[in-house]
């Protein structure tokens, strides 16, 4: 280290034996070893849990809705299937409903089609045209006013059908005849998760 030791403007001297002790500090500390690195918070590895999905082997999502499972032929409910289901989930509940109702040229309502509720998350699919539910599921009101599944029937025009499926962290006591709203505002602040299968359905489509 070289210290260059000038005169003050005024003429005076500056005080040496300070200069030295701060050169003896400043030196003592240079040669201390450097302190390890700040460690990098560290993050748990583990992969991101998947979105839940519902599935028909009878359709595609976006797709035409076959014929048997509407109101021009047997009027059967679609197969249906999910799978990651998340963690926490103790009932699942379903609802299909068409937001097209009466025209989709100028929809004035959703007409629902199926409520169900309480279903065990142990159950991973229902059957196609399903008459004896698993153990456990209800059922709720649907815009026919009664209990069971309805296929798509519309008046004019081509439909858009939604099945949605919610995961919620509670299985949720028995509802009185429940409709879509009833169920809805059961499961208010118990949803862990949602998924949707749409298909579409016009009269004459096979």
């Amino acid at each position: 280290m070289i210290l260059l030791v000038t005169n003050f403007r005024d003429g005076t001297k500056p005080d040496m034996r300070r200069i030295r002790w701060w050169a003896v500090l400043l030196l003592v500390i240079g040669s201390l070893p450097a302190g390890p690195a700040l460690a990098e918070p560290s993050h748990a590895l583990s992969a991101p849990e998947a979105a839940m999905q519902i599935y028909s082997s009878a359709f595609a999502s976006g797709g035409i809705i076959p014929r048997q499972y509407t109101c021009e032929r047997e009027d059967l409910s679609p197969p249906l299937r999910w799978e990651d289901i998340p963690a926490g989930t103790e009932s699942l509940a379903l609802i299909v409903e068409d937001p097209d109702a009466p025209d989709p040229a100028a929809p004035q309502r959703i007409w629902v089609h199926w409520v169900l509720y309480d279903i065990p998350p142990r159950v991973q699919e229902l059957a196609a045209g399903v008459q004896r539910l698993p153990p456990g599921v209800r059922e709720g009101i649907n815009d026919w006013l009664r209990r069971g599944y309805g296929g798509p029937c519309p008046p004019v025009g081509r439909h858009r059908y939604f099945f949605r499926l919610y995961a919620l962290d509670t299985t949720l006591p028995v509802l009185p005849s429940p409709d879509k709203d009833d169920l809805q505002a059961a499961m208010h602040g118990h949803v862990l998760a949602e998924a949707t299968l749409m298909g579409r359905y016009a009269k004459g489509d096979r």
